[in-house]
């Protein structure tokens, strides 16, 4: 894959309760400050269509839902928000945020659901269009840890991929862990046991060196 030449692509991986959103509404909030324009989104999600299909993967009433569906239904939502979003941002020269992407299919449904690699890497070329991140922050904390951080933050019941078993999520970990190794050049790993604001500080003092400095 080529990483965008325009804007920025970062995005935040890591577990569920890992704290990728609060991260990435940290950085937001930084970016905003030093007056950079930015785009911040969610996958599955960030139009329309991918919202739909959020809610279809998300559902406790969809259990039934095949690895083999659902990885085509994660892939469908993110070809829907890069050709819909992400590619026009990233033309406009801005900074766009992503709470998960590419490497999450990779961690939960290949490491996670068994499929395989290669054919994920291929789907995954063919629904980024080929965009790559240019950096990405994976937020790792032991699945025990992000279990009860999950059930500490509970407003409702846990949705379809919340309630996976402790085993997927250590698969999912693993899976993870060994595409930080594979592409150190991208994806640092971040130890998110820490407080939110020392993990924020370290987040912004990386994202400064790949910050354009013509603006």
């Amino acid at each position: 894959m080529t990483c965008s030449r325009q804007g920025i692509l970062i995005t935040f991986e890591g577990c569920d309760g890992g704290g990728k959103t609060t991260q990435l509404q940290l950085l937001a909030e930084r970016l905003k400050q030093a007056k950079r324009a930015f785009l911040a989104l969610r996958e599955p999600g960030g139009t329309d269509i991918g919202e739909t299909v959020r809610s279809i993967l998300l559902q406790k009433k969809h259990s039934s839902l095949c690895a083999e569906s659902e990885l085509l239904l994660f892939e469908a939502a993110r070809a829907q928000l890069v050709h819909e979003v992400i590619h026009p941002a990233l033309n406009e020269g801005k900074v766009v945020l992503c709470d998960r992407f590419m490497d999450s299919t990779t961690a939960y449904q290949g490491a996670g659901r068994h499929l395989s690699l290669e054919a994920i890497d291929v789907m995954n070329a063919f629904a980024t269009d080929d965009v790559c991140p240019n950096m990405t922050f994976l937020l790792d904390v032991p699945p025990e840890i992000s279990r009860q951080r999950i059930l500490q933050r509970m407003f409702s019941d846990l949705d379809r991929m919340e309630g996976e078993e402790l085993s997927f999520y250590e698969r999912v970990r693993k899976g993870y862990l060994r595409l930080a190794a594979t592409h150190p050049e991208r994806i640092t790993v971040v130890d998110a046991c820490r407080d939110k604001q020392t993990v924020a500080d370290f987040i912004w003092e990386k994202v400064q060196c790949i910050l354009p400095t013509d603006e």
